[in-house]
């Protein structure tokens, strides 16, 4: 049995219209639990059932080692840009086993350091999570609108899984700024026509993202 899990607290809701955000009262529609930050922490970081969870994350930049950032741009003082912060992210990224990041591909999110550690991935200052006092986990699947990038378990470092149809491995990389593993690159699938009318009807049918 499956369902999703909203870190404020909602669990298996309706999810009749499409939330924009996790604190969205749509996230509380339905849901055979409503809680909050406190129980949702709880349930996550308990060995038990935190095993349990595959979370899912966004970041403005993300490094070769799935580290993100959803903080600021430039200076943490005096930044170019200041965003939302962490929310949960630091947690889920800290305690979860097994996170999947969204990301646009673009060379500005895919950086050689992120500006800010808002939510830490599988090194940091040449020290593995275990040498940091993490748990196994963070992020092990980057998706995002050219290909899908994996964590290698050996190094701790992305590696180009699955290209779109269209999308030429060299765009890719044209759109990073460090360099990715691309001997295991295969083309992806398209999606199905079930896949794409289930998208576009049933998950998203006013557009709000797509």
């Amino acid at each position: 049995m499956q369902s999703f899990f909203f870190e404020t607290g909602a669990m298996d809701s309706a999810i009749e219209e499409l939330p924009m955000a996790v604190a969205d009262p749509r996230v509380m529609y339905g849901a055979a639990s409503n809680t909050g930050l406190l129980d949702a922490f709880s349930f996550m970081q308990n060995p038990i059932t935190g095993n349990r969870v595959i979370a899912i994350l966004g970041a403005a930049q993300i490094d070769r080692y799935g580290n993100l950032n959803s903080t600021v741009i430039g200076d943490y003082d005096s930044p170019d840009t200041r965003f939302s912060g962490s929310g949960g992210a630091c947690d889920v990224a800290s305690f979860v086993p097994r996170c999947i990041a969204f990301m646009m591909h673009e060379k500005r999110r895919f950086v050689k350091k992120v500006d800010y550690l808002t939510s830490p991935g599988q090194r940091q200052n040449n020290r593995t999570r275990d040498e940091n006092g993490l748990r196994p986990g963070g992020v092990n699947i980057v998706i995002t609108d050219k290909g899908v990038l994996r964590i290698d378990t050996g190094s701790g470092e992305l590696y180009l899984d699955l290209y779109y149809p269209g999308i030429a491995v060299e765009d890719i990389l044209e759109n990073m700024q460090f360099g990715v593993d691309t001997s295991r690159a295969r083309a992806a699938e398209p999606p199905t026509g079930f896949e794409l009318a289930t998208l576009r009807e049933k998950c998203d049918p006013q557009r709000l993202i797509l």
